[in-house]
């Protein structure tokens, strides 16, 4: 793909810096399209010299958008967000934000088209996370049928959300909760092997107009994850079961202090909605998995290992890690 430009919107995040580095090492130029781009430089030694430019974009106003896809070959829409906070909701960045870069793309002629979503999205649901990303895809879909959609489960790696949030919590508290009762199924997927699974979309002709659920090669519940982290942290903690009512009153104080300035929510209300459902890949026959990316997933407890080890007592000299 030597010479081809990708825009990609959401590039700084967790998993997007993974998938600027995947593409400027398949060949591609890549445009990283931020709302921040003084706080975006580290990407640029990610690629050659000149290889990753940076560009300031609100995927909320249009004229932003349409200056960031100037010239490109192919656009991966990875923005999204974990809580709402401010301007930062749910429906203005996940299903109008979609919509707005989806449509401007098409009205550029552009038809290779990445967008990331979330297992789980549906319109209809009553949690305003998945219904926003079901919206979501529905408008991309609608400007380009040919784009490309990817529904990843929990995206684990050195720099997750899911994993060190948890460890951190287990750092300075004796009982870790488990909501609902740890009972919900997750299917946590390498965040290497996703940035591989875009990269893979944007050259598969047979991967155009279909939608990918992309999980590791095991289900986990809840408890089950827990009990691997704790384990690989040498941190002896209870986990407690904690019923969804309770857990939606916790939530809701979580939503109260996250509207103090840098505060972010320990759990919310909707994230609780969230965890009633299984987070795994669908058996449906139409739904393509990482196999028919040709990306082989590696397994949480190859990886978790690797990163778990700040928190343990002695860190790399703890007995555990000799």
């Amino acid at each position: 793909m030597a010479g081809k430009l990708a825009v990609v919107f959401g590039g700084s995040g967790f998993l997007g810096r993974n998938v600027v580095r995947e593409l400027a090492r398949r060949g591609w130029r890549v445009r990283v399209a931020v709302r921040r781009p003084h706080l975006a430089q580290f990407l640029r030694p990610m690629g050659a010299v000149g290889q990753i430019q940076l560009t300031q974009c609100n995927i909320r106003h249009k004229g932003s958008v349409r200056e960031a896809l100037r010239g490109a070959d192919a656009v991966v829409n990875l923005v999204g967000l974990l809580f709402q906070s401010g301007k930062q909701a749910f429906d203005s960045v996940q299903s109008t934000g979609a919509a707005n870069i989806a449509s401007l793309a098409a009205e550029a002629g552009i038809q290779n088209f990445i967008h990331l979503s979330a297992i789980g999205a549906d319109p209809e649901s009553d949690s305003l996370y998945a219904q926003s990303k079901g919206e979501g895809e529905r408008a991309v879909r609608s400007s380009i049928p040919s784009a490309k959609i990817i529904r990843p489960s929990v995206i684990f790696g050195v720099e997750d959300e899911f994993f060190n949030r948890f460890a951190t919590l287990a750092s300075y508290s004796p009982v870790l909760p488990l909501i609902g009762g740890g009972k919900t199924k997750f299917q946590p997927v390498y965040v290497d092997d996703v940035a591989d699974a875009v990269c893979e979309a944007l050259v598969r002709k047979d991967a155009e107009g279909r939608t990918f659920e992309v999980g590791g090669p095991r289900v986990y519940t809840f408890r089950e994850l827990m009990e691997l982290m704790v384990s690989e942290t040498g941190q002896n903690r209870i986990l407690a079961p904690v019923p969804f009512p309770i857990a939606s009153l916790i939530g809701l104080f979580g939503e109260v202090a996250g509207k103090l300035p840098f505060v972010e929510p320990p759990l919310t209300r909707d994230q609780v909605k969230l965890l009633k459902r299984d987070n795994i890949v669908s058996i449906d026959a139409e739904v393509g998995t990482l196999n028919d990316l040709g990306v082989e997933p590696q397994s949480v407890e190859s990886v978790l290992p690797t990163y778990m080890v700040r928190y343990r007592r002695y860190g790399q000299f703890s007995e555990t890690t000799a």
